[in-house]
């Protein structure tokens, strides 16, 4: 670093994400991407945006925004577009959260929250999950601050039932609580927090148009929330990036939203081969939790997760490990298409033949 950095940021740990490396022939399994492409009409929705990029882009959002609400059941003031799900929990720490008002988050759960608030200046309140990884709703009562829990958990994969996020609601009337609902599609009906944002003027949930949606490149993501909510973060959004979304990712999200048979039809593919991914897993003595996302989260007993990680990345797989040490032996395995999983099982057989000496 320079030595022009503000010794506030110098300590500063960036997230980390999954890496990207220019490889040919990879496997690529480590950064939750979706592994089918975007709804039909995304291209030429993108295309028909060109002769306009000499323009800025819409303040609004108008056309992404209706097709949001048309789809979550609300009016469209009540919905938020942001760069990235990740700048949408930026702009909510940043409006709800200061020096006096911490943010609690599980120790286990998205790395970008701890990241957010060294970046802001907030203090951190770390609430353990119980031992097999679930979230200890009783933890959270009462608890003050503002609260973000990650539902369908990143990287566990496990859900939480909605009834759990909204006692944490209600044992928090003078909070607000973040449901980041990254993952939520691959969860099944019910799953969602979304039909209480209209009873709990507290509650808000954070999606992404990275997964379910098949635009990670695109970096689009929403919020859904009461107005007065949503009028605090467009505050913030329009005192530092009021063009946040530009022209070509807003008709991205537009047709992408609009494609219901398509969305359905890949989150299903996802879905099954999620369970046939977890069942092979399994049948090679994998511990695999219950997934509502599109990843699994396995480790093995008598096989490191680090050793694992470099015998599939010499076969030109990649899988995630994290380094926290409740998880250092676990792996967490992006769902790919059926072909992509049997190159994964391949190459993790001879890995695991690597480990026992053949």
């Amino acid at each position: 670093m320079s030595r022009f950095f503000t010794p506030a940021l110098a300590a500063l740990e960036p997230y980390t994400p999954g890496e990207q490396p220019a490889v040919p022939d990879l496997v690529k399994l480590n950064a939750n991407e979706n592994p089918y492409p975007p709804a039909p009409g995304v291209a030429a929705a993108v295309a028909g945006t060109i002769a306009g990029l000499r323009l800025y882009s819409d303040l609004t959002e108008a056309r992404l925004t209706a097709a949001i609400a048309r789809r979550c059941g609300v009016p469209a003031d009540w919905v938020l577009c942001g760069n990235g799900s990740d700048e949408n929990l930026l702009l909510a720490i940043r409006a709800f959260c200061d020096a006096d008002t911490p943010l609690a988050f599980a120790d286990i759960t998205y790395s970008f929250y701890p990241v957010l608030c060294n970046l802001l200046g907030v203090p951190a309140r770390v609430v353990p999950l119980r031992g097999d990884f679930t979230l200890d709703e009783t933890a959270y009562y009462g608890l003050g601050g503002t609260i973000v829990i990650a539902n369908p958990n990143a990287p566990t994969g496990l859900l939480a039932p909605p009834a759990a996020i909204e006692r944490i609601a209600q044992q928090n009337p003078g909070s607000v609580v973040i449901v980041d609902e990254a993952y939520v599609d691959f969860a099944g009906p019910g799953a969602s927090c979304l039909p209480l944002v209209q009873k709990y003027e507290n509650l808000m949930v954070v999606r992404t148009f990275s997964k379910s949606r098949s635009l990670a490149g695109a970096r689009l993501g929403y919020c859904v929330a009461q107005p007065a909510l949503v009028a605090d973060m467009n505050r913030v959004k329009f005192s530092y990036s009021p063009y946040n979304v530009n022209s070509m990712s807003e008709a991205a999200g537009a047709a992408a939203m609009e494609d219901e048979a398509y969305f359905q039809k890949t989150v299903a593919a996802v879905c099954q081969t999620r369970a046939d991914t977890a069942a092979g897993l399994r049948a090679r003595g994998f511990t695999v939790l219950d997934s509502a996302t599109n990843f699994l989260f396995a480790t093995h007993p008598r096989r490191p997760a680090a050793a694992l990680l470099e015998g599939l990345r010499r076969r030109r797989v990649l899988v995630r490990r994290f380094t926290a040490p409740r998880i250092q032996n676990w792996l967490r395995i992006t769902i790919g298409t059926p072909a992509q999983m049997q190159r994964f099982f391949a190459a993790l057989d001879e890995a695991l033949g690597e480990e026992d000496g053949n």
